[in-house]
């Protein structure tokens, strides 16, 4: 008994400047800007155990045509997000960091290079990292 298996949906990229607070499942071809490692721990100490891993994590610059954001990259993630490449985000989801939008990746996601590399313009006065935002509580 042979089920039939769904056709797979193509993915709908996302646009930077379409990003909004608390949304994820975002798919994004963008650019890489610049890249800063922000911590770098080794698995010093002890061989086994939770703190054996080594931790990276690097805030980059990426963005597209209509704007700029910063894409905190983990671990392996580190490796991909060079200058001037053009990269594929899956499954991205925005986080907050001290009222401003950051891009981010779990382990559910995918961080690529991108398939078909093609040079974008990148718009980079339109960082909306810089944006803040304010949590409001609606009383009913």
């Amino acid at each position: 008994m042979a089920e039939a298996t769904p056709a797979l949906r193509k993915p709908v990229f996302t646009k930077v400047n379409e990003l909004r607070p608390g949304t994820n499942g975002h798919s994004l071809n963008v650019k890489v800007v610049s890249t800063k490692m922000v911590m770098q721990r080794g698995g010093g100490g002890r061989p086994s155990g939770p703190q054996a891993r080594q931790m990276r994590i690097a805030e980059c610059l990426v963005g597209d045509e209509t704007g700029i954001i910063i894409f905190t990259a983990r671990n392996d993630q580190v490796d991909t997000m060079k200058e001037g490449k053009i990269v594929t985000l899956r499954n991205a989801k925005i986080d907050m960091y001290k009222g401003s939008m950051r891009l981010a990746v779990d382990r559910w996601g995918r961080v690529e290079v991108a398939e078909e590399p093609t040079d974008i313009a990148v718009k980079e006065d339109n960082n909306l990292s810089l944006i803040e935002y304010e949590v409001v509580s609606v009383e009913a």
